[in-house]
């Protein structure tokens, strides 16, 4: 297996993804979506499909230095034969605590891996040139100026041609990939749900082109779906339920509603998922690094904490059974667009603020 050093892009990483070399991998930016991915695949590279326990994860702010060492340097008994890693999570205070130990641990050999995920680590710093010399400096965000636009936005367009048929089992064409870029902002996040609702759209076998493209993915009709996501995780029944009309007198499916909203019921159920296994293990579970470790963009942490809070864990942990069972009922018995139209209904009133307080 070939190893990767130096410093490259997310979406260079995970076009040709391959085992980092050296002792440090640094993912640095603020797109909380592409560092998901990378990360991803990183693990996949260094731990192997069966690695779980030889990865190590650690709240950057509450995480000591002996606490980094311990993990990378112990072996499990029933470990996956893989390379013994540690994830610091919001590392930023980490480092600078902890600078001149990273600049060692860069430069020498060892058997463990220290993966290091930060919003900033500049490139005349001596760590990050000791990382970007032995191992691998990863940038995660999205360029807004220079040549770096149009080579962000290439990649972006191969890396959704791929994940298109490899996560959501269709094909795009080039003309539906650049209608997605001219319609929607250049957040590989928002993208990927736009295509996954697509997908479903198409149907099994289906290709996703320009004209379904064009015909599905709009201005106003993407920020009303955004809208009615945000009212119902608020438990704002009624705000919810007048977008939902709106969305579909102007002809949207009622199975693309359920597709942008269960993707975010997921990622709640999963952040309420991570807070009880926490709490099992005895930990003090963080919500914050529950909802980003679920898969929330940093911009909407804030907001996503507010909501998980109104929905509560004993809904939380629900949503993904109740988003699986409005999609059977939509794809069997509740097909035709006004019953469809129900199940989107009920799942929203189950969120209502006035659905927790019956509880």
């Amino acid at each position: 297996m070939a190893k990767t050093s130096a410093t490259t892009t997310g979406l260079e990483y995970l076009l040709a993804p391959s085992e980092p070399a050296g002792s440090v991998v640094a993912l640095v930016g603020d797109d909380g979506f592409l560092k998901r991915e990378v990360l991803g695949a990183v693990r996949a590279q260094l731990c192997g499909a069966d690695g779980d326990l030889d990865w190590h994860a650690f709240e950057g702010p509450a995480t000591e230095w002996r606490d980094i060492i311990d993990a990378v340097g112990q072996r499990s008994l029933f470990g996956g034969g893989g390379k013994q890693v540690a994830l610091v999570d919001d590392a930023d205070t980490f480092v600078t605590r902890y600078r001149d130990k990273l600049e060692d641990f860069a430069a020498a050999p060892s058997a463990g891996v220290v993966v290091l995920d930060v919003k900033t680590l500049p490139g005349n710093t001596r760590l990050a040139k000791a990382v970007a010399a032995s191992g691998l400096v990863v940038s995660c965000k999205t360029p807004d100026r220079g040549p770096e636009v149009a080579k962000h936005r290439r990649d972006a367009a191969k890396w959704l041609t791929a994940r298109a048929a490899s996560v959501h089992q269709t094909q795009i064409s080039a003309d539906a990939v650049e209608v997605l870029f001219d319609l929607l902002p250049m957040s590989l996040g928002v993208i990927d749900q736009e295509v996954a609702r697509l997908a479903l759209l198409a149907g099994d076998g289906g290709r996703i082109d320009g004209v379904l493209a064009k015909e599905n993915v709009g201005g106003w009709r993407t920020r009303t779906a955004w809208d009615l996501v945000d009212a119902a995780a608020d438990g704002r029944a009624a705000d919810a339920l007048a977008q939902l009309d709106r969305l579909l007198l102007a002809g949207e499916q009622p199975i693309g509603v359920l597709a942008q909203l269960g993707s975010t019921l997921r990622k709640f159920s999963a952040a309420a998922s991570h807070i009880e296994a926490a709490e099992r293990s005895g930990q003090r579970p963080s919500l914050s690094a529950a909802l980003k470790s679920a898969g929330f963009a940093p911009f909407k942490l804030g907001d996503a904490e507010r909501q998980l809070r109104q929905i509560g864990r004993a809904r939380a942990v629900q949503l993904a059974d109740w988003v699986l069972e409005a999609d059977l009922a939509m794809k069997g018995h509740n097909s035709a667009p006004a019953r469809a139209r129900i199940e989107l209904e009920r799942l929203l009133l189950r969120l209502s603020r006035e659905a927790a307080a019956a509880r």
